[in-house]
């Protein structure tokens, strides 16, 4: 039997050519669903492909034709999980698609914060034609090598992060948010530890009970001055409203977010109006995004699709 497939926010893959999903069945796609359209969307569906469109228990038992969720994205936190299995609903996600792709903006958001690159290149294009001088110096840039990194959360992309960061001359820490110990190639500090000691702090952990709002106040307190702090993890780990205030008090001397608490920001977010905008750099959860990185985000939805229809068959 042909099975019918819904992809309920399809617009999340940017325009990427689903021909090879449409092909595994009758396909149905939605650029964008609410939670009050997801039951009618849905009601005669076996397999439903989402990005961020949750789904609860009782959106789950609305939906007894549903063998399976497809998550377009790696973080499972919007489905109940306990709720499908009860249901027998298989949920599979896409890992490892976007490791290289998140590396490369963690990294390269440490480099335009510690080079300040917002503010040269605003400089450059209203004042350098017709300077007086050569060179221009205006807040003090530094480099990576010999550094500190620390990572929160070694995890794939973690220990990616903590590659690329060795090979450009950084000192790798790492803390777990898990409490699981394992043996590392780089030492491992408690949370305050790890803070209190790096130059670049870099956040790669799931959003969970351990890690909701495990950066706050207090934890920014006891970095440096002159540290940055990088989250391409999950909103929710940082206090926004207290990372606003850091970055005006000078605590800290800068940050990269590329998630937030709301997506898309609420418009009176306090990150939208510090005092030194150059010292905050913001992307709107797309470190994940590149093309190739979504090809293999395809790639890996066609695939847990076939294997469930595989073994479907073989019952």
């Amino acid at each position: 039997m042909t099975p019918n497939i819904v992809f309920l926010d399809q617009y999340s893959l940017g325009g990427a050519d689903l021909s090879a999903i449409r092909a595994l069945g009758d396909y149905t796609g939605y650029e964008t669903s609410s939670r009050e359209e997801i039951v009618d969307r849905c009601r005669e569906a076996d397999i439903v492909i989402t990005n961020k469109v949750p789904f609860d228990a009782a959106t789950l038992a609305a939906l007894p034709r549903l063998r399976l969720i497809c998550i377009a994205a790696t973080g499972m936190n919007h489905i109940d999980l306990e709720a499908a299995a009860r249901q027998g609903v298989v949920v599979k996600n896409a890992a490892g698609y976007s490791t290289h792709a998140v590396t490369e903006t963690t990294v390269g958001a440490a480099i335009a914060l510690m080079r300040r690159t917002l503010y040269y290149d605003r400089y450059v294009k209203t004042h350098y034609a017709g300077a007086e001088r050569q060179f221009h110096f205006g807040p003090a840039t530094h480099q990576l090598h010999g550094a500190s990194w620390g990572i929160v959360g070694l995890g794939a992309i973690g220990r990616s992060v903590a590659r690329v960061a060795e090979a450009l001359g950084c000192r790798v820490s790492y803390t777990s948010t898990s409490g699981v110990v394992r043996e590392e190639p780089y030492p491992a500090l408690p949370l305050d530890e790890l803070l209190r000691t790096s130059d670049v702090v870099s956040i790669h952990a799931p959003l969970n009970a351990r890690t909701r709002g495990l950066i706050g106040a207090r934890e920014l307190a006891r970095m440096k001055p002159s540290a940055i702090l990088i989250n391409v993890a999950r909103g929710g780990i940082v206090d926004e409203r207290a990372l606003a205030a850091a970055l005006d008090a000078g605590t800290i001397a800068g940050a990269a977010l590329d998630v937030f608490a709301s997506e898309p920001l609420d418009k009176g977010n306090p990150l939208l109006s510090l005092r030194d905008p150059d010292a905050l750099l913001l992307s709107p959860h797309n470190a994940w995004a590149p093309a190739e990185a979504i090809e293999v985000l395809v790639e890996c939805i066609v695939r847990n699709i076939r294997e469930f229809l595989e073994k479907r068959s073989t019952r």
